[in-house]
């Protein structure tokens, strides 16, 4: 896919962050659009942010984790549209807990939106992708989809089951050697709600404050801005890449995962006893 100009893209997750600024990057490129979100709140936040534009626009309330909704989006965009030429399976939460104190509950609400919800979306928009004769599956995984990180095994867990997912999809694509690709995504920190929106569990932060400070902490250390994030994931598409990084600090990352495959296990395992023993000094004073 060289130009996004009359194509059709889907875009789950587009109420804000990464969604939302993929979508406007791609109304500015001419690209008509699908976008859903399961905040209508911020789905219209986005509306509005793309009045300027002359595409077209349709909106759908659905939550990825849900199976029939998804495969429900998927016709409706086909049928408003015409086609689809592109999916970008970009909802996703968070989860801060150990994976001792961690329910089952919490770990299946994450997995059924951030893994099972990018199945989902590959699965329904496939067809559709294959029919439209010139079609991209674009699937975010993170830079946790990487590297192991403590408090983060279900994130981990998801993200890493969307890069074996996506190769595999990859794979088995360019074998058929059709008119559909895939790419996995794997951004580093990134200026996004996904911090405000995740679940913290009592364990979850490993002493390193509430939800509210880590999530300030989180855009303090965030490298990248969701307009660069999008911007990176289009020029993936056109130049048909298989993984897109996202950020020096994801780069950075993924080769100290190479160069040191465990060693780099060590190294965070050490950051985060100091950080205990500050966030013990600080309550204690």
């Amino acid at each position: 896919m060289k130009s996004f100009y009359g194509k059709v893209a889907a875009i789950t997750g587009a109420g804000s962050g990464i969604g939302q600024a993929t979508a406007i990057a791609l109304a500015k490129s001419g690209c008509h659009l699908s976008l859903s979100d399961v905040n209508e709140k911020g789905l219209a936040q986005t509306l509005d942010k793309l009045r300027p534009y002359a595409v077209k626009i349709t909106t759908h309330h659905v939550d990825v984790g849900d199976r029939a909704a998804v495969y429900q989006y998927a016709d409706d965009s086909v049928k408003e549209h015409g086609k689809v030429n592109l999916i970008i399976n970009n909802a996703g939460v968070g989860l801060g807990e150990t994976v001792e104190a961690m329910s089952y509950e919490n770990f299946e609400w994450l997995m059924n939106i951030n893994f099972w919800g990018v199945v989902y979306g590959t699965k329904a928009f496939l067809p559709h992708l294959k029919q439209s004769g010139d079609g991209h599956v674009v699937n975010i995984s993170s830079i946790f989809g990487i590297i192991g990180v403590p408090t983060q095994s279900a994130y981990n867990a998801a993200k890493f089951a969307v890069r074996g997912f996506t190769e595999s999809l990859r794979e088995e694509l360019d074998i058929e050697n059709g008119c559909v690709s895939a790419t996995c995504v794997h951004p580093g920190g990134v200026k996004t709600n996904i911090a405000r929106n995740s679940r913290m569990g009592e364990m979850g932060n490993m002493s390193m404050g509430g939800q509210d400070e880590i999530a300030e902490m989180f855009d303090r250390i965030a490298m990248s801005t969701p307009e660069q994030a999008a911007k990176a994931i289009l020029q993936g598409v056109k130049k048909n890449q298989r993984r897109v990084l996202i950020g020096a600090d994801a780069v950075l990352l993924d080769t100290a995962q190479r160069l040191m495959p465990t060693g780099y296990q060590r190294a965070l395992e050490t950051l985060f006893r100091m950080n205990k023993g500050r966030s013990a000094k600080a309550t204690a004073v």
